[in-house]
């Protein structure tokens, strides 16, 4: 995995749970369904790059 790849998972994981956590507590479902999309994308873009190498 290049460290590009690895930052841009690792970026994805950690900004999709703040939209997740921050939409829910504001009571904004629709928001945190996509923050938890963008933090699942991010978990499999990083699994996809660990078995690629």
């Amino acid at each position: 995995m290049s460290a590009g790849e690895k930052a841009k998972a690792k970026t994805e994981q950690v900004v999709g749970k703040a939209v997740r956590k921050v939409a829910h507590a504001m009571g904004n479902e629709t928001t945190a369904v996509k923050g938890a999309a963008l933090e699942t994308r991010g978990k499999a873009r990083g699994a996809k790059e660990g078995v690629r190498h």
